[in-house]
């Protein structure tokens, strides 16, 4: 069984996330469908990661192990994409080998948060972008986010999924800030992420480049000096999925 590497872009504003669940309603879901369907029998896509409910992804990895012969592999694009809705496309395919798999096989990946920072929503920015209204300082959101560069503890800034994560140690190669305009991008390249921890790290950064907090509010968070968690969750909209490295 030849095992194949997808590359997806997927719109997750009407989506419960990546992973499959019993509603049926996630990405994996409908790639399982779209699959089984051409191929004449069930199979399991596996991928680099989860993505939450309403995350986007530019380019989500996912291997699946196809029945041979089920379909040329520079085939496998349009014929899994004319089953799929139109929010979710396979962009590339390509034959790996046995031992490859998305998600163990992954050195890094790369994350974008946008958003929009004017007193007015663009109307093509809704579900795409969190809105903040209120006056940011570049500068200081520029050192917020900096700060999070290097080999760190991250628990302060990952959510529990239903067990708390052993290791919570990651590294984040760069971490940077771009204003175009009403549009703030904040894109982080790390070797792993925890549940939700772009969405907490987002969320910090932009209370302290709005002056809500101090900036060693965020470090002592960091460096584990303060009790709990960073609380302050960017919402889903403004994240997506960019690159996973391998």
């Amino acid at each position: 069984m030849p095992r194949i590497l997808l590359t997806i872009a997927y719109d997750g504003h009407p989506y419960s996330g990546w992973q499959s669940q019993p509603c049926g309603k996630t990405v994996q879901d409908h790639l399982e469908k779209s699959l089984a369907a051409l191929c004449g029998t069930s199979v399991r896509v596996h991928g680099a990661g989860r993505t939450d409910g309403g995350v986007h992804a530019l380019a989500q990895s996912a291997h699946v192990d196809l029945p041979d012969p089920c379909m040329p592999v520079g085939k496998i694009p349009v014929a899994v994409n004319a089953r799929l809705p139109t929010q979710i496309r396979v962009v590339a395919a390509r034959r790996v080998g046995p031992d490859f798999h998305a998600r163990f096989s992954a050195k890094g990946k790369v994350y974008r948060y946008r958003v929009w920072n004017a007193p007015t929503l663009h109307p093509l920015e809704i579900g795409r972008a969190w809105h903040v209204p209120e006056p940011v300082d570049l500068a200081r959101l520029r050192e917020a986010v900096s700060q999070f560069e290097g080999r760190h503890d991250f628990f302060a800034f990952a959510a529990n999924r239903r067990t708390p994560v052993g290791n919570t140690v990651r590294t984040i190669r760069s971490a940077r800030v771009r204003r175009e305009g009403a549009l703030l991008t904040l894109t982080f390249d790390g070797d792993g992420f925890l549940f939700r921890m772009v969405r907490l790290m987002a969320g910090a950064a932009l209370r302290v480049g709005k002056g809500r907090e101090p900036m060693e509010w965020l470090s002592d968070h960091l460096k584990r000096r303060a009790q709990g968690k960073a609380r302050y969750c960017a919402p889903s909209d403004g994240l997506y999925l960019v690159r996973v490295r391998y």
